[in-house]
């Protein structure tokens, strides 16, 4: 009771001098769990290339994979703290909501339903993405104007569903929904011919392509149906857990932007420019106001890299994607991708 009648006393001081109360024995509660633990738990998809897929000897990789060892990085000094947790588009939430995940970092769309109702806080955007159209080339199709009557595969449980009807709707054009509860059910239902077009976000279907027995017999339109914003999401119990998964982000973009990779870290570390200083904790206290240490973006770069690095490797050129960067460009060279500072 003491403790809720100081938290309850700070939070009334705070309102009347206009601050915000960031962690406190009532809310900072993940951080330590997971110290704790010894290792993050992680919610990932069940297997969308680039993104977070699995080998056949069971090691993860993809760009969400990618953004949970930056979180172990910042925690551990080790990203390979991570407990990984394969979920469907259906259950995924529920796992965050029910604890049994520290962070969703799974393909999912930033929506206002998903924070008002399910009372869940995205905390950025790791990669934008749109919902696509992949058909096969034999038809002859340019633009998704030209659907009308198809058949349509897509996956249960997604804001792809209602992309998918909007769409239609909106230009007085018929379809036939064929429906599938995983993105490998809805490839097989594509390639079996259950339908004749397979819809998913645009990142998804370069890696279902290619997951085709004849890749190049396929193509995905350019038109995009919807927004889809895509990034890591976590409760709204708890505003200290929520600024380290958001400025883990962040601090990933930041490092691009200023230069700071895992081969120029050293280098980095002797910069006696302001920026760079504050971002990997020479300067300053910015990593412990989080819970952190003062070097927690040094160990993101070192263990994981930027954000580049982390998007060239595994949708980008280095990848089998080679997905351009487009609007996940940084600002400075005509994308969408803007980090506040760390100051």
């Amino acid at each position: 009771m003491a403790r809720l009648a100081t938290f309850v006393r700070s939070a009334a001081c705070c309102v009347s001098v206009g601050c915000v109360v960031l962690a406190t024995e009532v809310t900072a509660q993940t951080l330590e769990a997971i110290k704790q633990r010894g290792t993050l738990i992680c919610g990932v998809s069940n297997g969308v290339l680039g993104f977070s897929s699995r080998s056949e000897r069971g090691e993860w990789s993809g760009l969400d994979v990618d953004f949970c060892r930056a979180l172990a990085a910042a925690i551990f000094n080790d990203a390979g703290k991570v407990q990984y947790v394969p979920l469907s588009a259906s259950d995924r939430f529920q796992a965050l909501q029910s604890k049994q995940i520290d962070v969703l970092s799974r393909n999912s769309t930033w929506t206002l339903s998903r924070e008002t109702e399910l009372r869940l806080a995205f905390t950025g955007v790791t990669f934008y993405d749109g919902q696509g159209l992949m058909l096969r080339r034999a038809r002859n199709i340019t633009t998704a104007l030209d659907l009308d009557g198809s058949k349509v595969c897509v996956q249960t449980g997604t804001t792809t569903e209602l992309n998918l009807a909007d769409f239609f709707k909106a230009n007085g054009m018929k379809f036939e929904v064929v429906a599938a509860p995983t993105l490998d059910d809805v490839r097989k239902a594509y390639e079996d011919g259950r339908c004749d077009v397979l819809t998913s976000d645009a990142s998804a279907l370069h890696g279902e392509r290619l997951k085709t027995a004849r890749p190049d017999d396929h193509d995905i339109l350019p038109d995009l149906l919807s927004k889809e914003p895509l990034g890591p999401v976590v409760r709204q119990d708890d505003f200290q857990w929520f600024n380290i998964v958001r400025w883990t982000n962040f601090a990933m973009l930041n490092a691009e932007e200023y230069g700071v990779s895992s081969e120029t870290l050293d280098e980095a570390l002797k910069s006696h420019q302001p920026d760079v200083k504050r971002l990997i904790g020479t300067e300053g206290n910015f990593g412990e106001q989080l819970g952190l240490s003062k070097d927690w973006v040094a160990r993101i770069t070192r263990l994981v890299g930027n954000y580049a690095e982390v998007y060239d490797r595994n949708v980008g050129p280095k990848s089998s994607l080679k997905i351009p960067r487009g609007l996940n460009a940084l600002w400075t060279n005509g994308g969408i991708l803007y980090a506040p500072p760390v100051r």
